[in-house]
């Protein structure tokens, strides 16, 4: 039983990145497909598929070798649209390294984006 599929979709993605494996094959949900969108987007993954299994289904994520550390951020912080940079200094190792994961009124982005949008939201998750 999953707790947090978040959570155990992101360590599976770190423990096979650092094994150098090429794919990996995650639970599937509505939250995680976007998270995965925002890592393409970022270029931290390659593709991904939806693979039905008749029940909840999975994807199967491409690795590139682009992620040094991704994690889950709990508790789930509220962030001011101006309070970026306090949470950047907590979760990633340098400034513009790395994205955060929010969750805003408009949908699941990166604060990079949040913060031009003048939104803000609950954190989610990191990528570095």
């Amino acid at each position: 039983m999953l707790n947090d599929p978040l959570a155990d979709a992101l360590s599976n993605i770190t423990n096979h990145e650092e094994a150098r494996k090429t794919e990996v094959i995650i639970p599937a949900s509505r939250i995680i497909g976007n998270i995965l969108k925002i890592m393409q987007k970022y270029n931290f993954i390659g593709a991904f598929e939806f693979i039905d299994d008749g029940k909840s289904g999975n994807f199967k994520v491409e690795l590139i070798g682009n992620i040094n550390k991704c994690g889950v951020i709990k508790p789930r912080s509220p962030v001011k649209k101006d309070g970026f940079e306090k949470w950047e200094k907590r979760f990633l190792p340098a400034k513009n390294f790395g994205i955060l994961l929010i969750s805003t009124p408009k949908g699941i982005t990166s604060h990079k984006e949040a913060d031009a949008n003048e939104t803000g939201g609950r954190l989610l998750a990191y990528v570095y």
